[in-house]
């Protein structure tokens, strides 16, 4: 997905994403931008600071 891509699903622009992608993401965007990259990236691995166990923001596995 691209960064164009992203910014729209989130209703944001692209410079906005660009800049959370090369620093640091909001804390109230982590969650929205991992459920649009399908888990792919990880809430803790966007900020180990608030989600400091690596499964910490993930939805529940469902049998």
């Amino acid at each position: 997905m691209s960064q164009t891509e992203l910014a729209k699903r989130l209703g944001t622009t692209p410079q906005s994403v660009s800049l959370w992608l090369n620093s640091e993401a909001p804390a109230h965007r982590v969650i929205p931008i991992c459920e649009a990259l399908n888990w792919k990236v990880t809430p803790h691995q966007m900020r180990k600071d608030i989600y400091p166990n690596p499964t910490d923001g993930l939805p529940d596995q469902q049998d």
